[in-house]
């Protein structure tokens, strides 16, 4: 039940919160966290970094595939007794794989309201590091995001715990 509530929780979370980006007046960039996270709306029409963006019906497809997927692993594995690290993860995968395929299906495009300002690009002497942090300051997230990178980490993870390599 636990992992449950965390795949609604954070549908529910993040479809709140793109919800409020939708209706909001966010036309613009909100620096908060002392600049660290800007807030800003983007229409992703593609999958990862916008790829796929002229094949918008095949993304959505693949999507929806890949979320199938994944509910029947996830089905699969919540009768099992322990594997909470494989349950957490495949929670937070479909948690985000559910909000950004409902948003692919009904909207016709992912939104994403935040960037990550880590670095001061102007500050940067390094021309190199300078370059990554603003190629890494355009990129637009949201909450699902997250989701199903930090779950994805928990299912490599789990595969290092369950499975280690043997010498």
């Amino acid at each position: 039940m636990p992992y449950i509530m965390t795949l609604m929780s954070l549908f529910g979370v993040d479809s709140m919160i793109k919800y409020w980006i939708e209706k909001g007046d966010h036309a613009g960039e909100k620096p908060v966290a002392g600049g660290k996270i800007v807030v800003k709306r983007y229409h992703n029409r593609g999958a990862m970094l916008n790829i796929g963006d002229k094949n918008q019906y095949l993304i959505a497809l693949l999507s929806l595939v890949f979320s199938a997927f994944v509910t029947g692993v996830f089905a699969a594995t919540l009768g099992r007794k322990g594997k909470g690290v494989l349950k957490t993860g495949l929670a937070l995968i479909l948690g985000g794989a559910y909000s950004n395929t409902y948003d692919r299906l009904r909207r016709k495009y992912v939104v994403d309201y935040f960037s990550l300002r880590l670095m001061d690009a102007q500050q940067c002497k390094n021309r190199f590091l300078k370059k990554i942090a603003i190629k890494c300051s355009s990129i637009v997230f949201n909450l699902a995001d997250f989701g199903i990178i930090i779950g994805a980490m928990l299912l490599v993870l789990s595969e290092l715990v369950c499975h280690p390599a043997r010498n």
